[in-house]
């Protein structure tokens, strides 16, 4: 029986990069990732979607299942995951040690992941004590692109009245970040809240993640 012939894997492109990545956030949670649901994520058309999809399946970075999406393959994800583990290393450095405000640091995380050398990240995490979360408690990969995996819910789907521990904060709009920064106030990864109408209301004590 002869083997399928696959295409030579290209050179991870920037585009290429930010695909896996947005499929792996999109999957995360198990399933599949649609066409709209890349193209909404990246914001970009769809026929440019399908376009990289049928690239990536072809080079061996994602499977697609007709009618269903796509999911990273084992090495798809290992290509992800170290494109994570570089922007919430550098997210952490930029916070951690060049006091940078966690809302401007996506940003600038994602300017520089492209860019910098495996070298630098791995100085980096040492200088910073090999850290388990970013600044908004997203966990990260580790060297060996492990991550820590949870079944999360958002604060809009939990119980009026019910208590919960705040996980991760969403680092999809700066100006919000910005006006809820740690030292401002205490909605932060790590806070007890309590779902209110409307509300969340933050106790005053905290849990803090500590590193090992």
């Amino acid at each position: 029986m002869n083997a399928a012939i696959r295409s030579p894997q290209p050179p991870l492109t920037r585009s290429v990069e930010d695909y896996l990545k947005s499929v792996f956030h999109l999957t995360s949670q198990g399933g599949f990732a649609t066409t709209s649901d890349i193209a909404g994520m990246l914001e970009v058309a769809p026929p440019s979607v399908s376009g990289m999809m049928k690239r990536l399946s072809e080079t061996g970075l994602i499977e697609h299942v007709p009618y269903r999406g796509v999911q990273l393959t084992p090495q798809g994800r290992r290509a992800a995951l170290q494109m994570i583990r570089r922007h919430r290393i550098l997210e952490s450095y930029l916070t951690g040690k060049l006091g940078y405000d966690w809302g401007d640091v996506h940003v600038e995380a994602e300017r520089l992941e492209h860019a910098v050398s495996e070298k630098l990240i791995e100085r980096m995490a040492d200088a910073l004590g090999e850290p388990r979360y970013d600044p908004h408690g997203a966990p990260i990969p580790t060297a060996a692109l492990e991550i820590e995996e949870a079944e999360l819910v958002t604060l809009a789907e939990t119980a009026v009245g019910k208590g919960v521990m705040l996980q991760e904060v969403g680092d999809e709009h700066p100006a919000r970040l910005r006006h809820r920064r740690p030292q401002r106030c205490r909605v932060q990864a790590g806070s007890r809240v309590v779902a209110e109408r409307g509300v969340a209301r933050v106790s005053f004590r905290e849990h803090r993640r500590r590193s090992p």
